[in-house]
């Protein structure tokens, strides 16, 4: 009985450190995640920026051509 109670405690403290290894990771993935959510939002607002500037760009082209000498 008392080598069934060892085991199960041995059995039990693997399981706790290998729980505590996949929160660490869990954790760094989440800060992983956090970054690249991040770096998009970054991404998209210097899409919108070019996309302003191409179409200001194109409005540019509306204009009347200058005359001819």
């Amino acid at each position: 009985m008392e080598n069934r109670i060892t085991d199960l405690e041995i059995k039990l403290m693997h399981a706790e450190s290998h729980i505590e290894s996949l929160n660490d990771t869990v954790f760094d993935q989440q800060k992983q995640i956090d970054e690249l959510v991040r770096r998009v939002e970054i991404m998209q607002e210097y899409i919108k920026g070019i996309g302003k500037q191409m179409s200001q760009i194109a409005d540019a082209g509306d204009e009347a051509p200058p005359p001819h000498y």
